[in-house]
């Protein structure tokens, strides 16, 4: 990440012509909305500036100080912006409070992406000049060739040996799109089936159909003839030990909306529920396992276990002590077997994949996934989540209520 000294950010302060800054004198009203606008149109960086655009909270739009208070609470509204699953892919930006001007001001620095284009609330937002709208058909096509041209993620990677054909456009059509872009988008949209699976990261390009990962993983028809180790093995074992009965066994397949639901399934099949009639004044019911638990780390199993490289399946093994989540690949980035689960260190091996999680709804906001698992296990009970996390898999186990 690019930090910019006092001078540098000064001078693009006084700068009232640049297309790389935005303005606002505080944090209130719409200002949250258009600074996500903003954000969005910075890091599609349609005009290839190749540099950080910058979002300063407390700075007028002559380039003067509002001398608005630049709290903590602020900072983190700012930071926010970042993961709260509005803008998607997810942006990479810093938040910091500088002293310019004589006075304190918040400065977002947001890197240009390489996997655009990045939308805010289903829109394709860009920058040219002062002005900031919303991307029209060429330059969404601008955009998408920008993103073949870098360094991409696996998980938007063609598959060579799939074709368009192995994708659902019935799944695209009336539930993808519905949910990823707004209906005004949607309205006026004039693209080709092909421009449109290829905005969204399905499709290699509209000249070169071949599906990504990605594509096939989200609106595939058969995605495991293509990646053989992308699905869940359940297991419901009557006992606590692997060699005990298998009362349950299935291999879950098909697209990762499919997937998920059905193993949540299971698990609502098999986390029986007690009522409790005599310690309290009225009737309440218990559960085994909180349900918000066991979806939390489930969901960050598959999103981020790793696709390349390994036929083994997510696996999801059921004892009658225990469940055991096991995601292959291990911790990614900046995570570490070290600080794995820390609040604040994330990083992502499938962004894009992200942003389909999203999308469907089986993500709200990110970064947040074991946190919440903890607090549900709390409050159901249960022992916290264990993790045994090393670098080729990561195995999360929820103890049921001793």
């Amino acid at each position: 990440m690019q930090i910019y000294s006092d001078s540098e950010l000064e001078n693009l302060l006084n700068d009232t012509e640049s297309d790389r800054i935005e303005r606002k004198g505080s944090f209130k009203g719409d200002t949250p909305k258009k600074a996500r606008q903003a954000v969005c149109a910075f890091a599609n960086d349609l005009p290839n500036h190749k540099q950080p655009g910058i979002l300063f909270i407390g700075a007028e739009d002559n380039g003067l100080p509002s001398r608005v208070p630049i709290t903590d609470e602020l900072l983190r509204s700012l930071a926010d912006m970042k993961t709260d699953g509005n803008i998607l892919p997810l942006p990479a930006l810093s938040v910091e409070k500088r002293l310019l001007k004589g006075t304190e001001m918040a400065v977002v620095t947001v890197m240009p992406s390489d996997m655009p284009p990045v939308k805010y609330d289903g829109r394709i937002w860009v920058r040219t000049g002062p002005r900031r709208s919303i991307a029209n058909d060429q330059e969404e096509r601008i955009l998408n060739e920008k993103r073949r041209q870098g360094n991409l993620p696996f998980d938007i990677g063609v598959i060579p040996v799939s074709t368009i054909l192995d994708l659902s456009e019935t799944t695209f059509e009336k539930e993808y799109l519905p949910a990823a872009f707004a209906e005004d988008i949607l309205r006026n949209n004039g693209r080709s089936y092909e421009e449109k699976l290829t905005s969204c990261k399905f499709i290699a390009s509209p000249t070169n159909t071949t599906p990504t990962l990605l594509g096939l993983l989200s609106i595939g028809k058969n995605p495991q003839i293509f990646l053989p180790g992308a699905y869940i093995l359940f297991l419901r074992i009557d006992g606590r030990e692997l060699h005990d009965p298998v009362i349950d066994e299935e291999e879950i397949r098909g697209p990762l909306v499919e997937m998920l639901r059905r193993t949540e399934e299971k698990f609502k099949a098999y986390n029986r529920t007690a009522i409790d009639i005599v310690s309290a004044p009225t009737h309440t019911k218990e559960v085994a396992y909180p349900p918000v638990a066991f979806q939390q780390i489930l969901h960050n199993a598959v999103l981020h276990r790793a696709y390349e490289n390994t036929h083994a399946p997510v696996r999801v093994y059921w004892f009658n002590d225990r469940i055991e989540i096991n995601s292959p690949g291990g911790p990614y980035g900046n995570v570490t077997p070290e600080n794995f689960g820390r609040p604040g260190i994330t990083d992502y091996r499938n962004p894009n994949i992200c942003d389909v999680l999203k999308t469907f709804g089986f993500v709200q906001a990110f970064g947040r996934g074991i946190a919440t698992a903890r607090m549900a296990m709390r409050k159901n009970n249960n022992p916290e989540p264990e993790f045994d996390v090393d670098q080729s898999s990561v195995l999360c186990v929820l103890r049921g209520k001793t």
